[in-house]
């Protein structure tokens, strides 16, 4: 990547990184799901099983009211397999929402630290903004503007950070641009892809001149 002189302003900027991101990252479903703490996971399930068992044995005190249960259809009233299981279908749903909604803020803290970020801040403004749209509009708010991962440094692989220009183990350019185009290239690119500048002849050029 080459730089003019200009400081770049901060849209350039997160514009780089999402690029960087996009170029370092692809994430799959079932590893980013798997981030979300395991503790969590294990108190959603056992609080559906709690409310299952509440909501099917209230559901079957009113199988000896003489009225039937009031909740469902008089087809229902008395029949208290079919009664249970239409509970157990409401408890359920509600339960799905309620987890995914659990499910996210575990997602957005774990995930904000790993990337560096105030894991507390975003959780919490996700969290504010969980009326709205149920919360869907926090996380894509969050998933625009998140840091990227550290990914490894093409030349030693030590772990270097997405705002970094050089490894500070091995001093490569994490960015670096074609001597003729300007335009980005990859560490490992022997030929400029965009006008097939013979990149290998150039390094050992700007290797020379800077020894002499």
């Amino acid at each position: 990547m080459s730089y003019t002189g200009q400081t770049p302003s901060a849209w350039d900027e997160r514009m780089r990184l999402i690029r960087l991101r996009r170029k370092k990252e692809r994430p799959k479903f079932w590893t980013e799901f798997m981030i979300v703490p395991k503790w969590l996971m294990g108190l959603v399930a056992v609080l559906y099983v709690i409310a299952l068992v509440i909501a099917i044995t209230v559901n079957l005190s009113f199988r000896h009211n003489p009225y039937g249960n009031e909740m469902f259809p008089w087809q229902y009233r008395d029949n208290p397999a079919m009664a249970s299981l239409a509970m157990a279908g409401i408890v359920t749903v509600m339960a799905l929402v309620s987890a995914l909604m659990l499910f996210m803020l575990g997602y957005v803290n774990q995930d904000a630290k790993r990337r560096g970020m105030n894991s507390t801040l975003w959780t919490l403004l996700v969290l504010i903004l969980s009326p709205v749209q149920g919360g869907i509009i926090g996380l894509i708010i969050y998933l625009l503007v998140r840091d990227p991962l550290p990914y490894p440094c093409p030349r030693c692989a030590a772990p270097v950070g997405p705002r970094f220009n050089f490894c500070p183990n091995c001093q490569c350019n994490l960015y670096p641009s074609c001597p003729n185009c300007k335009k980005e290239i990859a560490e490992t690119d022997k030929f400029c892809p965009y006008c097939a500048t013979d990149l290998k002849s150039a390094r050992a050029e700007l290797t020379e001149g800077i020894a002499s």
